[in-house]
C-alpha cells in the first residue's frame, strides 16, 4: 500500500492524532508523513525561507513553540523572539522567554500544517530537516477560551495560498 493510502487510512480512524504519532505508527519520518497528508492540510515551502519567516513571526503575538526530543515534549507559550544570524546559527534572544540557537541550514522544508488536534482545529509551522525529522514546530496562539486567534488564522490561511513567504 502506498504511503498516501496508509495515511488516509490512519486519518479515517483518528484524524486528530499528532503527525509524530502517525509517523511512528507507519515507520516513516515525520517529514515523509507530512508530505503524504491531504493537500488541503499542508503547504510546503523551501527551507531557505526559514529566517525570513521567523523574523515575521515576531510580530504575531502569542504562539506555542514545541520541540520534541526522545519522547519528551518541550513547550513555550508566548511571542516568538527576535533573532539574528551569527556563528552558523540563528540566535534567539531577548528579555526572558524563549532562547536558543537554531541551525537553519539543516531545515529542508517548512510545512504550513492545518489539521484537527484534540477535537479542535490547529495550525502550525513545522520545520523539517534534511533527514525528514521535525526540528521544531510553531503553533498559532489561542485565547483564554482555547480558541485560535482570528488575526493569526487569517494570515496563516493567506500564507497557505502562497508558494513562499509573502512580503506583506
Amino acid at each position: 500500500m502506498l504511503l498516501n493510502e496508509q495515511v488516509a487510512a490512519l486519518i479515517a480512524r483518528r484524524a486528530d492524532q499528532t503527525t509524530q504519532a502517525m509517523a511512528e505508527q507507519l515507520g516513516v519520518t515525520e517529514g515523509d508523513l507530512i508530505a503524504a497528508l491531504p493537500a488541503d492540510w499542508v503547504t510546503l515551502w523551501p527551507g531557505e525561507q526559514t529566517e525570513a519567516l521567523l523574523g515575521q513571526l515576531t510580530t504575531w503575538g502569542p504562539l506555542t513553540t514545541i520541540v520534541e526530543s526522545a519522547g519528551s515534549i518541550f513547550e513555550f507559550k508566548g511571542p516568538f523572539p527576535a533573532g539574528r544570524s551569527g556563528h552558523g546559527y540563528y540566535n534567539l534572544g531577548g528579555d526572558g522567554g524563549l532562547h536558543g540557537h537554531l541551525k537553519l541550514q539543516a531545515i529542508r522544508q517548512i510545512a504550513l500544517l492545518s489539521k484537527p488536534f484534540m477535537g479542535r482545529p490547529s495550525h502550525a509551522f513545522v520545520f523539517i530537516t534534511e533527514d525528514g525529522r521535525c526540528a521544531f514546530k510553531i503553533y498559532l496562539g489561542r485565547d483564554e477560551a482555547r480558541q485560535l486567534l482570528p488575526a493569526q488564522v487569517s494570515r496563516f490561511q493567506q500564507w497557505q495560498q502562497a508558494t513562499g513567504l509573502p512580503t506583506d
